[in-house]
């Protein structure tokens, strides 16, 4: 419900702003020279001639001209994904946070165990693991069932870094974040991967191909927005968690100590008497006929 959010909706409009200039930038200076690099790059491997000829004996000449645009859409596909990853994690998760904190944990003290620089050098280095996990992992993708498991779990673990650091940067000191993180390690990841199932969403508008192609400078931004949505659902699904495990931890920290143990207990008898946290205060007589004080 926070996504409908008139103040969430409104910061989901800054990365479409930012990332659709980019990209409809870089589609207008370079879309023509980046076809031409990837057709003669394509054109050097005979497996892609052969294809060709056999389209071209079916009667299917014309899906050539589409071949290129639609890979190179797809190459695309990553970078813009990561890079509203990135954008929504900077300048929408801060905000969205703090309205969490604001509604549902008011009380919650600020520790401050992360910053601004250590979370931009997190992302980063996140980032370029899931790339590295991407490129690595694109052979295993022609095996069917893997290209279904692989990029949700390589998204997801990157969803899960990025947005975790950033739901208690302001909140949980650094102990607390490392201790969070190695107790709920699963049910982040699979907040993670669910998130990254989600973003599978924007794959319908550019499996359209060809009219993808053709309206592309409409479609971008939707697309990136979507994927805004998307990334803003799972930023305020790990806030919600991780705040409530913040709260949940500090409890436990705070809970007053557990009873003695029986050796200890024992040596108490041995002595005498019962330790206090076992029978209270002992209890204060007066004299003959008069009743226990019943002050502690």
């Amino acid at each position: 419900m926070y996504c409908m959010h008139p103040r969430v909706i409104a910061l989901s409009i800054l990365p479409v702003v930012i990332m659709g200039a980019i990209s409809l930038g870089l589609g207008y200076f370079f879309w023509e020279s980046a076809l031409t690099l990837l057709r003669r790059y394509l054109d050097s491997y005979e497996l892609v001639n052969t294809m060709s000829q056999w389209l071209a004996g079916l009667g299917l000449s014309s899906l050539q001209l589409v071949l290129v645009p639609a890979l190179l859409l797809f190459l695309a596909i990553p970078v813009i994904v990561i890079s509203t990853l990135l954008f929504v994690a900077m300048f929408m998760t801060p905000a969205m946070v703090a309205q969490v904190a604001e509604r549902r944990f008011a009380q919650l003290e600020r520790r401050k165990g992360g910053s601004l620089l250590a979370s931009v050098f997190w992302s980063l280095g996140s980032t370029a693991l899931a790339v590295i996990a991407l490129l690595v992992s694109i052979p295993l993708w022609l095996i069917p069932p893997l290209i279904l498991i692989l990029p949700p779990l390589i998204w997801g673990w990157l969803t899960y870094r990025v947005m975790s650091y950033d739901a208690l940067a302001e909140h949980a000191s650094r102990e607390e974040r490392l201790q969070i993180f190695k107790e709920n390690r699963g049910a982040l990841l699979g907040i993670g991967v669910i998130s990254g199932y989600l973003g599978a969403a924007p794959s319908l508008i550019w499996a359209s191909g060809a009219m993808f192609i053709a309206m592309a400078p409409i479609l971008v931004p939707v697309v990136i927005w979507i994927y805004t949505l998307v990334f803003a659902f799972s930023s305020l699904w790990f806030s919600h968690y991780l705040l409530a495990a913040l709260e949940q931890l500090r409890e436990k920290n705070n809970a007053p100590a557990p009873y003695p143990p029986a050796q200890e207990a024992t040596q108490y008898i041995a002595n005498g008497r019962l330790p206090e946290a076992l029978t209270g205060p002992e209890p204060r007589f007066g004299s003959l006929g008069e009743q226990p004080d019943p002050r502690p």
